[in-house]
């Protein structure tokens, strides 16, 4: 159902072969015409989900605990028995939702999580460092960036946000829909996000955080036109000339505590009634900017370390950890040294349209400003109050020790690789996804002498509300390859079983895409039995099913024209969280790890990798030479 120009427009894109991930090409039309034409996602086959997790425990786990895991596997597959009873269901409920995954995959990653989301859920992004004299230049910056996301926000309010396509198939543009106004709430067993732009009086106003304090910053003019880059500056000086005291509580870092310990000190909080406004204002606003004081200073190659950990947690309480509101859905964090980035709260949407955001607020600061000014004078910014009660000092006092616990624990190490980009791997037509993937299982061999899960995190936005699939990209394949790289009598085999190995990785990455993903199938699996069954499957209650879900390596590729740095803490307190953003002709890299767990060390995992990605670059050299 195109018009004639749309159709040129799509015939204007490349065909797509599959080189995982595909260009995301973005096509004017309206967006919501769209998302009632997009398929639901799809419950894939039983036996075909099944066969696929014993091949991934393959390369994981013992013939002993093998053996094991194939009878109950048996006896869960059975004609009649458990596993048919608990597919039927699920393809029952996929009939009667819009998206079977969705609620589930929001309450079970993450509104049920009792983790802290600072450092625990929310990513950071660090963008290219600005070149900021002073104050004055940081006020400015920011005065840019705002104008920037508001030019992002007035697409979405007049639905012409760009379709977004995928090897020629429209992608579900729901969760951009979702990240302004938007905040989460805290509760006692069970977290809520609440999407305030749905309502009859959309919010119209930001918050900007300065030294702990907070103000209403309203962006729009009487008229409905949005504030210029110059009357936001206005206001955001006397933002600043307002909140110069430094000795002010910082409420802020009550956010970054364990969910249930700031589910008690938020009812805690709005029992007063000015408390209780000030918190709503915060939730209501479109976004939120992080005014953040100067970090001392350090050197060049530790730069991108200092500030991917600023966009994570702030840094501690001594700096900006409580100049934020880490349930905020997006938060902007402008630093007077010029170190700039966000973090956001991960339980409303992923990264491509957050990063998709920020490469339009890029481009947008680029172009040059002609708006005229009209001299209006503008009220005084509003300063939210707070009356702190001995027991509410107390709650800050605790979610300070503890965030400064957090932060010591982190590291956080960024990689510039610099020898070369995705521009390579193609030149061999090999997926640069794919061939990454293939690093980092070839780095964390040489470091342990043994593979891991590996978790790779993928979008299921072809469908309807689809949010991620998970592959699995430790295989036997990647494994007999990184076995063979370093073991001189294979050197004959070693090109071929690399080849071998991307290729798994890129049936397994098209699978995922397409809905026929194991991981997502086995959870709805395992929630369709916690609901109907009174006891859970012996399947899901096997050692294996626990050792193939605790992924020490949890990977994600974020791609992004703008050359930026995103970061997310490990997935378990023994692994590693690793983001890579591939450029032409350089990938940065963001590595952590925790300081408490003896085995790991981001520095280390990130020299291994960048060897690894050299001497992959060499062994596909030297087999071109000889062919």
């Amino acid at each position: 159902p195109h018009d004639k120009q749309t159709q040129e427009k799509i015939r204007l894109v490349k065909p797509c072969r599959l080189l995982s991930p595909l260009p995301v090409v973005q096509i004017s039309e309206r967006p919501l015409v769209h998302q009632e034409s997009l398929p639901k996602l799809p419950v894939p086959p039983l036996q075909q989900t099944c066969v696929r997790y014993l091949a991934s425990l393959e390369p994981l786990i013992s013939e002993e605990e093998m053996t094991h895991t194939h009878k109950l596997m048996d006896e869960f597959l059975r004609p009649g028995g458990v596993g048919e009873r608990l597919q039927k269901s699920l393809e029952r409920r996929a009939r009667k939702t819009e998206n079977w995954l969705t609620d589930w995959w929001m309450q079970s990653s993450y509104l049920d999580s009792r983790m802290p989301v600072a450092m625990y859920t929310s990513p950071g992004v660090v963008l290219p460092k600005m070149h900021l004299q002073d104050r004055q230049g940081q006020m400015r910056f920011a005065a840019k960036l705002i104008a920037g996301v508001l030019d992002f926000k007035s697409m979405i309010d007049s639905d012409t946000l760009p379709v977004e396509y995928l090897g020629g198939k429209p992608l579900c543009m729901d969760q951009y829909y979702q990240v302004l106004s938007s905040c989460r709430i805290p509760g006692p067993k069970r977290d809520t996000v609440v999407n305030y732009a749905i309502g009859k009086t959309p919010p119209t106003h930001i918050t900007v955080v300065h030294n702990f304090q907070f103000f209403v910053l309203d962006v729009y003019n009487s008229d409905g036109s949005p504030l210029t880059v110059d009357q936001l500056y206005v206001q955001l000086e006397k933002i600043w000339n307002s909140s110069l005291q430094t000795n002010k509580e910082p409420v802020g870092i009550l956010t970054s505590n364990h969910r249930n310990t700031w589910g008690k000190a938020y009812n805690n909080l709005i029992k007063d009634k000015t408390n209780k406004e000030s918190v709503r204002s915060i939730q209501k606003s479109i976004f939120t900017v992080c005014l953040d004081a100067p970090k001392p200073r350090v050197s060049d190659e530790m730069y991108f370390n200092k500030v991917a950990a600023q966009m994570l947690h702030g840094g501690g309480s001594r700096w900006n950890s409580g100049n934020r509101w880490f349930d905020k859905t997006l938060q902007f964090i402008i630093g007077e040294d010029g170190s700039c980035g966000l973090t956001y709260e991960h339980a409303p949407a992923e990264g491509p349209p957050i990063v998709f955001l920020v490469d339009h607020v890029v481009d947008y600061m680029k172009r040059s400003e002609m708006v005229r000014t009209p001299m209006i004078p503008l009220s005084m910014p509003q300063k939210l109050r707070f009356n702190i009660t001995p027991e509410i000092k107390k709650d800050i006092e605790k979610a300070k020790q503890n965030m400064n616990i957090m932060v010591h624990d982190l590291d956080v190490r960024v990689l510039n690789f610099t020898h070369y980009g995705r521009k390579f791997p193609k030149s061999h037509k090999m997926s640069p996804d794919a061939f990454i993937q293939m690093a980092l299982q070839l780095a964390y061999y040489r470091m342990y002498q043994t593979c891991c899960p590996t978790y790779e995190s993928t979008s299921l936005r072809m469908f309807k509300l689809g949010r991620t699939e998970a592959v699995r990209s430790t295989t036997t394949e990647s494994l007999q390859f990184t076995k063979a790289m370093d073991d001189p009598s294979k050197h004959v085999q070693k090109a071929a079983l690399l080849e071998k190995a991307i290729k798994v990785h890129r049936k397994h990455t098209h699978m995922a895409i397409h809905g026929q993903g194991i991981e997502r199938h086995m959870l709805g699996l395992k929630m369709i039995a916690i609901e109907d069954l009174t006891s859970l499957p012996e399947i899901f209650m096997d050692t294996s099913f626990a050792v193939a879900s605790h992924f020490n390596l949890y990977t994600s590729q974020v791609g992004s024209k703008t050359d930026c740095v995103m970061c997310l803490g490990p997935m378990v307190p023994d692994g590693y969280g690793i983001c890579y953003n591939p450029m032409d002709d350089h990938i940065n890299f963001a590595v952590t790890a925790f300081n408490s767990c003896e085995e790991t060390n981001a520095t280390k995992l990130s020299q291994f990798l960048e060897d690894s990605l050299l001497d992959m670059k060499t062994l596909l050299e030297q087999v071109s030479k000889t062919q």
